[in-house]
């Protein structure tokens, strides 16, 4: 006994005289840093940045506009400069700003910043945070902007009366009966998430109508409410728990996609929170009980639709038109990339303000670590309310989607309060497929734009490759310098240079069938031929051979820009390579359709195509890639410079390609250009 009490003190003694050793203390510096830290993540998790930061201003230096129905609210200068930020605050005065809406000075906070919901931060998270604002935050001198409130809400003596009616300053109290990961994901969700300021519908004098799950009015917590024209969806029970993990995490799932301010409280924080926050929350959220009042859609399988519906209405011709080329014609959209509009929570909404507003003036989506590149959904506000009643109704009541037709006045009243105006009229007149229905060859028509659009699958004898006509044609051959078919058929029968002949408009046709299609020509009376003359015909307008025709062709580009090809690869890595692959090989569906055709390869178009001169490309990608880049109608193309145009159409027009088998009797009298392939 006393040699093993012996040793036992002896390694107790040594054991003391290591830790007391500075070599191996705890420095307080190094434990202010750790509070610092953690702080930091403490404000990820209550989205200081992306409401305390302006546009293009410095982080957490205010500025930022708030549109309230009283009037507009600019959030605050937060950085520890002392004159002009928070710099003079002690920890007492910013745990009373924070939880009850009272200023250092003072004076109360507009509920535009969600202090009610901050209320339940714990001690530890308060100081820590404040440790954060107060050391980790580089302090910014710049005055706070003044606000632009209503009378008599610009008296800011009303908000105590506020305060005293519907704030309830308590932290949060776990519930024993629950796990610790259901009471972390409660904490963050009722507390720093402060999901409710935007997800929980509003009051008479626009208080949250219930901050928990818990009491009489405990169903309405998260059950959806409009902020400035954005609706927030329902929350409760709305997806499983990994669901609500990935949309946190990358701002999509397979039911839904971020929009409006939620791309940014993704960008800013969520796609920050660690996986068990992230869990926790999904934990919680899953668990709160559907409100069969509220707009709760629980998903369920994707249903197809027949023809008729999709080439038979208006909507479903509209939908084809502006909307298929990213969301597919089954409404799955694309994995990573686009979102599904089938079995979307948010489209199928019993508030469709969201779907109108994102229909408007287009979205991007969150840029995050794990989709570094942000696609961009353009604006249809050039549409009519009448198109556009049309098309919403048609994704909000398709596929199995449960969601309810929306009116020209829903539109209407939308576009106004969002303020968007009409734009200045373009020369170039888009034409609708859905006019097609009015016409009395109307089949035929319709059958011919799905020949240009579906052209490998339809005529599968005589396309040699996977492209379709749509592929450089885009959207049915209806978009400026997009190689439209307006007009067209106006220039027919005409001399063609690389023939060295007159030719008709079946002749084109062909040439196109065996050079771009890498394959063979149509027999001229065929149906198929005829319905694609019909289509391009029905384009003509009154389009003369000896005027300009607007929008012709794929534009012009200078001849005299010299190619950089090392620059063009770059620029194909960095733009052009999601969609069309890193070997141009295209990008498939699971199921093996292709979205975007292969760039190079076999199983492209081959160096007899138009499109294979490098000027020629360069033109196009300059006015029409890449697409889901900007808000531009239709397809949000565009964003390149000439010269990066330049350079990125010599790299892939000179990859390996099929040959062109005739490609000697091209051009008989000369006129060859320049950067043709032979």
């Amino acid at each position: 006994m006393s040699c093993r009490f012996g040793l036992t003190s002896y390694a107790g003694m040594l054991l003391i005289a290591i830790l007391m050793n500075p070599a191996f203390a705890i420095s307080p510096d190094s434990q202010a840093d750790e509070q610092v830290k953690r702080g930091e993540y403490l404000a990820h998790l209550g989205d200081c940045i992306a409401c305390h930061t302006a546009k293009d201003g410095k982080s957490m230096a205010g500025g930022l506009e708030f549109k309230t129905p009283f009037g507009i609210v600019h959030s605050t200068n937060i950085t520890p400069d002392v004159k002009t930020g928070i710099g003079s605050y002690s920890l007492e005065q910013f745990d009373l700003a924070m939880r009850t809406g009272v200023a250092a000075d003072g004076h109360n906070l507009y509920p535009a910043m969600p202090y009610p919901s901050f209320a339940k931060i714990s001690a530890d998270d308060m100081k820590a945070l404040y440790a954060y604002v107060m050391h980790g935050v580089e302090p910014v001198s710049q005055p706070n902007k003044e606000n632009s409130m209503q009378w008599p809400f610009s008296m800011r003596f009303g908000l105590k009366f506020w305060n005293m009616a519907f704030l309830e300053d308590t932290t949060f109290k776990p519930d024993p009966a629950k796990s610790s990961q259901w009471n972390r994901g409660a904490y963050l969700v009722q507390g720093l998430g402060h999901c409710g300021s935007c997800h929980t519908p509003r009051g008479f004098a626009m208080q949250e109508t219930t901050m928990t799950q818990d009491g009489d009015r405990g169903r309405e917590f998260l059950a959806g409410s409009t902020v400035e024209n954005w609706h927030a969806v329902n929350l409760r029970n709305q997806w499983s728990q990994s669901e609500f993990a990935s949309f946190l995490k990358t701002g999509r799932n397979s039911h839904a996609t971020a929009y409006g301010t939620m791309t940014e409280v993704v960008h800013f924080s969520t796609q920050l929170f660690s996986e068990g926050d992230l869990s926790a929350i999904g934990e919680y959220l899953n668990s709160l009980p559907s409100n069969t009042e509220s707009e709760a859609i629980k998903p369920k399988l994707v249903a197809q639709i027949g023809e008729n519906v999709l080439y038979k209405t208006r909507g479903g011709l509209g939908y084809v038109q502006f909307c298929a080329t990213c969301h597919q014609n089954d409404g799955r959209g694309m994995d990573k990339f686009f979102p599904p509009l089938a079995n979307n929570s948010s489209i199928q909404s019993k508030n469709p303000t969201s779907v109108i507003h994102v229909v408007l003036s287009g979205w991007k989506a969150a840029e995050t670590e794990q989709a570094k590149h942000a696609f961009s959904m353009p604006s249809y506000e050039s549409l009519s309310d009448q198109e556009l009643t049309e098309i919403v109704t048609f994704v909000r009541t398709q596929w199995g989607n449960q969601g309810e037709p929306v009116s020209a006045e829903e539109i209407r009243k939308v576009r106004d309060e969002i303020g968007i105006k009409p734009t200045e009229p373009s020369k170039f007149t888009v034409p609708r497929y859905a006019s097609m229905l009015s016409s009395p060859n109307a089949d035929q028509l319709i059958y011919g734009m799905r020949l240009m659009t579906d052209t490998m699958a339809l005529l599968p004898k005589n396309v040699g490759d996977v492209l379709v006509c749509n592929s450089c044609h885009l959207n049915g051959g209806t978009m400026e310098h997009a190689a439209p078919y307006v007009g067209l058929a106006a220039l027919f029968p005409s001399y063609a240079p690389r023939a060295g002949k007159i030719i008709d408009f079946k002749d084109r046709v062909n040439g196109c069938m065996r050079r771009s299609m890498n394959g063979k020509p149509l027999e001229k009376d065929s149906r198929e031929m005829l319905s694609m003359i019909a289509y391009m015909d029905n384009m003509k307008g009154q389009a003369k051979a000896d005027e300009p025709i607007p929008g012709r062709g794929v534009g012009k580009i200078d001849k005299s820009i010299i190619p950089n090809v090392d620059n063009g690869k770059k620029i194909y890595k960095d733009q052009c390579a999601v969609c069309h692959g890193d070997k141009g090989e295209g990008l498939k569906q699971a199921d093996g359709r292709y979205v975007f055709p292969p760039l190079w390869g076999n199983q492209s178009f081959n160096i007899g195509a138009g499109i294979a001169k490098t000027y020629t490309a360069a033109a196009f990608v300059k006015n029409n890639m890449p697409i889901s880049n900007t808000r531009k109608f239709p397809l949000g193309q565009g964003g390149l410079t000439d010269q990066e145009a330049v350079d990125v159409a010599q790299y892939f027009t000179h990859m390996p390609r099929p040959d062109y088998a005739d490609k000697r009797k091209d051009w008989p009298k000369g006129g060859k250009p320049t950067d043709a392939r032979y």
